[in-house]
């Protein structure tokens, strides 16, 4: 119901964008906050017994905001030294409350995250450049409660809240839970407070209704709920008292006085286009340090003489047929937190040295096989090479045990796990030489038709 789905509630503008009075609908929260009617019991006794302070609506509003558990101490000590900032925070934490700020928004230009988008609101950011991103505010809010609510559950439906209120409990609910629950009962209670077709929510949209008269029946409702429908409501009008359960009258407008309300000052023009300016340009200078560390991130070294650990991803780039490219891919193993609290840096595959290599290599050895020096393994398969599935390993106390290939009497195996790559046991089988199997011995690294 109402003019616009719940859907359309938040305001939607890209990054950087500014939100214009008529985004946050300044007139209107001007008119919240600014009356000075004392008709709101304070929730806060100072002295047991003691009757309760009446305040207006903008206090209990930012009262309710400083008591919150999860408002910070170096807020606090912000809204106590600069009172025009605590109502700020209150506006912008208000159009939170209801949905119309929603959490993907952030209102500080360094932001970093991709999952929110930077606005600089000019009407309310006069005192303090910075304010609160969007979740932190919405944090604040939820841990808004009366000292009774936070051990317990707060009432979740109006019914609940005049239930509590017909049980003598005033106020029944913190001022911040009470909208929570008008947002998200506005369908049912349009019928019940509203003519079709408005509800609460539309009291917040750039609609046709005068920012005085909304205001007015904002407030009514607040003191409908928090100090009862049976007390005379200080905001009532005419059309009110004849139709109990009625807000006020909502004013109609045209276009033309529509375009009298909410309009920018050119100041705030211009300080919008200097924080939009300051963004494009923090975001120039964060994408070039990315740039800069990619490009200046060194590669994995490679033995011209020896095969090569090469990381998955590029490891893929090295062979062209889409067989071994899936093979390597299923393989990839992913960052996994250590016992130490470390974390595990990526895997490394094994690339085979070449046919030159290989003949290098036994160049260099042939010395040591005329003294009697063996080399100590000669590491012949691959897992994307030889297709040795995870089933097919088995892991004991560091080490990997090879099943598919069989036994051969004239090799020693080695049961041993040779190479290790950042705390991962390498997917690799070894073979040791099989000359000493002449001498009758196995030595320390096998044993005969063992694995």
């Amino acid at each position: 119901v109402g003019y616009l789905s719940r859907k359309a509630l938040p305001i939607k503008r890209n990054d950087a964008e500014p939100l214009t009075r008529e985004d946050v609908q300044y007139d209107l929260l001007y008119h919240i906050f600014s009356d000075a009617r004392t008709v709101f019991t304070n929730p806060i006794k100072n002295t047991p017994g003691e009757t309760p302070a009446k305040l207006h609506f903008c206090d209990l509003y930012v009262n309710a905001l400083y008591k919150s558990s999860k408002c910070s101490k170096v807020l606090k000590d912000k809204m106590v030294e600069t009172p025009m900032f605590a109502v700020e925070l209150a506006k912008i934490s208000l159009l939170t409350n209801v949905g119309r700020i929603n959490t993907t928004m952030a209102f500080f230009p360094e932001m970093k995250t991709a999952l929110r988008t930077y606005h600089p609101v000019p009407s309310l950011q006069k005192t303090d450049g910075n304010a609160q991103d969007a979740p932190r505010i919405k944090n604040c809010l939820k841990a808004a409660l009366l000292p009774a609510e936070i051990k317990g559950e707060p009432p979740s439906t109006p019914e609940q809240i005049l239930e509590k209120l017909r049980a003598g409990q005033r106020p029944p609910t913190s001022v911040v839970n009470l909208i929570f629950v008008l947002a998200n009962h506005a369908a049912p209670l349009a019928s019940v407070h509203f003519e079709t077709p408005l509800n609460f929510l539309d009291l917040f949209l750039p609609i046709n209704i005068t920012s005085a008269s909304r205001a007015r029946a904002f407030l009514w409702l607040m003191f409908h709920y928090l100090e009862g429908p049976d007390l005379p409501n200080p905001f009532e009008d005419e059309y009110s008292r004849q139709h109990p359960g009625k807000v006020p009258w909502l004013h109609r407008i045209n276009e033309m006085e529509m375009q009298g309300e909410n309009i920018d000052t050119e100041e705030e023009i211009q300080w919008g286009i200097t924080m939009s300016g300051q963004r494009d340009a923090f975001l120039q200078r964060l994408m070039t340090s990315i740039d800069a560390e990619k490009k200046a991130k060194p590669l994995a070294t490679v033995n011209p003489t020896k095969g090569s650990f090469l990381p998955s991803s590029l490891l893929s780039a090295t062979h062209s047929n889409d067989r071994a490219i899936s093979e390597v891919n299923y393989h990839r193993l992913r960052q996994r937190h250590l016992p130490n609290g470390e974390r595990e840096k990526p895997f490394l595959h094994y690339v085979p040295p070449t046919r030159e290599q290989q003949q290098q290599q036994q160049q260099q050895a042939e010395p040591e096989r005329r003294r009697g020096l063996l080399p100590l393994c000669d590491i012949t398969y691959v897992l994307h090479h030889n297709q040795i599935m995870p089933h097919d390993l088995l892991a004991l106390g560091g080490v990997t045990v090879v099943h598919r290939f069989p036994v051969r009497s004239d090799v020693i195996y080695c049961n041993v796990c040779l190479l290790f790559c950042n705390s991962s046991i390498c997917l690799l089988s070894c073979r040791c030489v099989a000359s000493r199997l002449n001498s009758g011995s196995t030595g320390r690294f096998g044993r005969r038709n063992g694995r």
